[in-house]
């Protein structure tokens, strides 16, 4: 199996080739996918028609129809290896019964279709976003094992054994109905706001920040969007997503060390990212504000349109928590919510409800980094030098851990 790449390293083209290269990569692959059933050998033809893209658009210019150019081809590569061997000739003839019997326009987005392969239910999410990335998002192995700082070799089994479990599944290729559609669709927005999570905070290693994936993300939420544009979920998780990508400059100094929200130079937010995000949620509220992503936005939002730290609506925002831990139970939610608390009621108050979550967050050090906050806001500075330093010795992000580490310094010279 080849390490599929949109484009060769040693290959020049010009950009918007290379960005069409792209884009039209996993529209092939997703055609090839479900045509032939075989994820391995489909990724191997692709790679071979971008391949000779490169080579030949350089020198003849682009075809009519890019996509059906690189179509033609893979198929033409898949086949003959299909026809190399007795099983691919099989499995040949069982592509061609689908073909006659489910034949898709040349202009169908098999983007969707691969997001949706990549995000199985049978799938951790750990493997759902390695094989996203790389089948979508067109990244390399070595790519994506940098970006979770894993080593190549362990990606590499990771994604094998992703690829395996599909092939075990009973038609993973079929088509969904509504109701699957709609289940699955879920899954595929979870996996897209991980990848960005990850992006935006990574979650080991000596940056802050790994803008690849966030970007990703982004890419990949616009895409879903292009296709579904009347879902208030997937235009929330694309405009929670904007707003927050909005403060990257401001997250973090001349060092890379973390500046925390409060403390933001926010004249270096991306006014055009905020604008983007607000209009986009903006437009899903004549249906209502539901889902968990929509909800997350217009607290995104409010945060955004803060001028100083103490403009934020907080009252708004802390409602805005209590109706999302309505839609989720997940207890970062309900830690969120008390810091809220604590920005309207007291850090008592805000406290207290931290204290609930005790045994939900044990194996993170957010419960210790926000209860240190709120002993500081309290002015018991023993208690938030102690929450301090035990979150500090228990994150695995470098930034994160010297922000927290300085932050306890600071209070042991007060």
């Amino acid at each position: 199996m080849s390490d599929r790449r949109a484009v060769p390293d040693d290959t020049p083209l010009p950009a918007s080739t290379e960005d069409l290269l792209r884009t039209l990569a996993p529209q092939v692959l997703g055609t090839l996918v479900r045509r032939f059933g075989d994820f391995d050998t489909a990724e191997d033809a692709l790679q071979e028609a971008l391949l000779a893209a490169a080579t030949q658009w350089v020198e003849h210019g682009l075809p009519d129809h890019p996509r059906a150019w690189l179509t033609q081809v893979a198929q033409r590569r898949m086949a003959d290896a299909v026809r190399a061997e007795v099983a691919r000739r099989r499995r040949e003839a069982t592509a061609s019964d689908r073909e006659v019997t489910g034949a898709v326009p040349v202009d169908h987005d098999d983007t969707l279709t691969m997001l949706f392969l990549c995000c199985h239910p049978t799938l951790s999410p750990a493997a759902a976003i390695a094989l996203t990335l790389r089948a979508v998002g067109g990244l390399g192995t070595e790519q994506i094992a940098r970006a979770f700082l894993l080593p190549e070799a362990t990606m590499a089994q990771r994604i094998t054994r992703a690829k395996k479990k599909l092939a075990s599944v009973e038609r993973p290729f079929a088509r969904l109905d509504d109701d699957q559609w709609r289940e699955r669709l879920g899954a595929v927005l979870h996996v897209l706001y991980l990848i960005f999570n990850e992006g935006h905070t990574s979650s080991s290693g000596p940056a802050l920040q790994r803008t690849d994936l966030s970007e990703e993300a982004i890419r990949l939420t616009r895409a879903v969007r292009r296709l579904l544009p009347e879902d208030p979920e997937v235009t929330g998780l694309l405009a929670l997503m904007l707003l927050t990508d909005a403060r990257r400059a401001a997250r973090s100094g001349a060092h890379g060390e973390l500046i925390p929200l409060a403390e933001q130079n926010r004249a270096q937010w991306d006014r055009a990212l905020i604008t983007e995000g607000t209009t986009l949620i903006t437009g899903t509220l004549a249906g209502g504000l539901r889902g968990p992503y929509q909800i997350q936005a217009a607290i995104a939002v409010l945060h955004a349109q803060a001028a100083r730290v103490e403009d934020t609506e907080w009252t708004t925002i802390l409602a805005l928590y209590d109706r999302l831990e309505q839609c989720t139970d997940n207890p970062m939610v309900t830690l969120n919510r008390a810091v809220a608390t604590a920005m309207v009621a007291g850090p008592e108050a805000g406290l207290a409800l931290a204290e609930t979550l005790d045994d939900q967050l044990t194996g993170t050090h957010r419960l210790d980094a926000v209860r240190g906050h709120l002993h500081e806001m309290a002015g018991d500075v023993d208690a938030a030098i102690t929450h301090y330093a035990s979150a500090a010795a228990r994150t695995t992000s470098i930034p994160e851990r010297d922000y927290l580490t300085i932050r306890a310094a600071r209070l042991r010279c007060v």
